[in-house]
């Protein structure tokens, strides 16, 4: 009878918020398989606990992984951790969990922290819709096509940063969001210096050039509004003559009333100043 794979949650900083699942779950766990194992060794020193380890990263998961499939298949209980927080969050354990799904292997969950849901929640910002983003890709033309299609994302956005490449994100990420986007910068989560810094994109770029960041990142972005929608879509019909603005509705098979109407709401004006403008003469 195949084994379970127990995808355990660890603290992303403070040691406290380990859950007694999870230690029981370490404890029991016939190996544990975990992303730097000497990370990983300290918190088990910590809880005293002897479980034996094994290493599953990006580098090794192709040959890692079906060797461990092949231990699940013959019985044994496998604990799953990250260097911090949720595994297969911006880490390779989803491809593992993809894999005893094919095989037939169990999998379950240990639930606990999560940067970019603790990052959310202190950020301030929209919580009802968001999307979770990660590290951006390191190359560059992977890297634009991904940030091309933000640019008019509705819902709050969550990237991952390390604290070199922070205000070369920053910069990227001003072209594409503008320099008055409302945005949190968030750093060392649950840690002794934990902070959330509040601000447009431009304060939070003065800020770091200023205080060289220190920490890993997480850095939590508004959204595109109904309201910046508005503004942009009015912006783009003023550079059109009422006129041609008239006439793009009319060849639509509008009546000239329910046109006057449309233009007015494009433009943001009243409907009376639409009337006014076309029969001034």
């Amino acid at each position: 009878m195949a084994g379970t794979l127990y995808l355990c949650a660890t603290p992303i900083g403070n040691l406290d918020d380990m859950t007694l699942r999870v230690l029981k779950l370490l404890e029991t766990a016939d190996i544990i398989a975990a992303e730097d194992t000497r990370n990983t060794l300290k918190l088990l020193n910590h809880f005293e606990i002897k479980t034996p380890m094994t290493s599953y990263h990006e580098h090794n998961k192709a040959e890692k992984g079906p060797k461990l499939v092949e231990r699940l298949l013959a019985g044994e209980n496998i604990a799953l951790v990250t260097d911090a927080g949720m595994p297969g969050i911006s880490d390779p354990g989803a491809d593992l969990v993809k894999l005893c799904y094919e095989a037939g292997v169990p999998v379950t969950v240990a639930p606990g922290a999560s940067a970019a849901v603790v990052a959310l929640v202190l950020s301030g910002l929209d919580t009802r819709r968001f999307v979770f983003e990660g590290f951006l890709p390191m190359e560059k033309k992977e890297r634009r096509a991904v940030l091309s299609t933000l640019e008019k994302e509705h819902r709050t956005m969550i990237f991952y940063e390390a604290p070199h490449r922070l205000l070369d994100t920053l910069e990227e990420l001003e072209k594409i969001f503008g320099s008055d986007r409302e945005m949190a910068a968030i750093r060392e989560l649950t840690k002794k210096f934990e902070e959330v810094r509040r601000g447009t994109v431009a304060e939070i770029q003065a800020h770091f050039t200023a205080q060289p960041p220190k920490g890993e990142f997480v850095l939590v972005f508004a959204g595109y509004t109904l309201e910046q929608q508005r503004q942009a879509a009015q912006e783009s019909w003023e550079s059109v003559s009422i006129e041609e603005h008239m006439e793009h509705y009319l060849r639509q098979n509008y009546s000239e009333k329910d046109a006057m109407k449309q233009v007015a709401k494009d433009r943001g004006v009243s409907k009376r100043e639409i009337y006014s403008y076309l029969h001034k003469d």
